[in-house]
Order: C-alpha cells, then structure tokens, then sequence
C-alpha cells in the first residue's frame, strides 16, 4: 500500500508544535479555520473545508510533545481507514542532523534557535496511488509548511489559502 510520508524542521518547542497539532485553536490556525478537536484519545475531530465536504479523524494516540494519531472514521472514501500520525522529535540541531542526515539540508539552513523539532507526518493506509492520493501528497506538504509558518511566526496558511503564496 501506498503512504504519504513529509518531514519538516520546525523552529519552536516540541510542545508548541505538539499544541498545533493536537489543539483545536492550533488546527485551526493551519489546516482549517473550521476545526473541531479536543485533545483527548477516543473524541473525534471534524475538519470542514468549504460547504459540504469535512473529515473526521479519531484520536487514537497522544503523547505530549512527541505524537498525535489519528484514525479516519469520516470523509472522502480513499480517506477512510487511513491514519495520520505527527511525530515529533526536539533537538539541537546537531543531535537531529546525527540521527536524521537524510533531512540535511533543512537542519543546515535552520535557524539556530535552540528549540528546533522536526516533525514526521505519515499518512498511511491507502489502497492504492489515484489522483487523490497524488493531491493529497502535494496539498499535505502545504498545510505542513502552513504549520511551521505558524509555529514559527504565529501566522499558518490554512483553507483555503495553502496554495496560495502571497496570502
């Protein structure tokens, strides 16, 4: 099965990103101003974007400043019974370039702030590589650059403005 997998280097605490992703005002600011979340394992969140077309994700894990998963229960049909998790991984960056080389480049041109975390989306479960899923890959590393510029300025880039370089 195919899966969608993104890093980013973000220059903030791995709690403020955890809180980005987990709380329902951080959401908010980044994937969709019309987010419904609470932080807790069990709730579903529901994510509206535009008239008539929404998400609804299960919390089924949460570890402060390290993880947030979730499960699929609602939305379009290649969504459903996939799971997107966020893992975070804080340190110097040093230690992430020792034990991520792969994300070389953006540790080098990091900002020295002394919080800095990456993050690891993976996206995973799809039955098989479609348009959708194609759309989903791109769309994906904009609402992660979304939520670093909002982790990192205060200001995200959510729906519907992710595409949209001059918002």
């Amino acid at each position: 099965m195919p899966d969608i997998r993104h890093e980013v280097l973000i220059a903030a605490t791995a709690e403020s990103v955890f809180d980005a992703i987990a709380r329902q005002e951080g959401l908010a600011a980044w994937w969709t101003p019309h987010t419904i979340a609470k932080p807790e394992p069990g709730s579903v969140s529901r994510f509206t974007f535009g008239s008539g077309y929404f998400k609804e994700m299960e919390v089924i894990e949460l570890k402060s400043g390290e993880l947030v998963k979730w499960l699929c229960v609602a939305g379009a049909s290649e969504w459903i019974g996939t799971t997107i998790s966020f893992k975070l991984q804080a340190g110097s960056r040093e230690s992430l370039l020792n034990s991520n080389p792969e994300a070389q480049d953006q540790i080098q041109q990091a900002i020295e702030t002394g919080n800095v975390t990456l993050l690891s989306l993976q996206h995973e479960g799809w039955k098989e590589y479609t348009p959708m899923f194609a759309e989903c890959n791109y769309t994906w590393a904009q609402f992660l650059r979304s939520l670093k510029l909002f982790c990192e300025t205060g200001k995200g880039r959510p729906w519907p403005n992710q595409h949209n370089l001059h918002y």
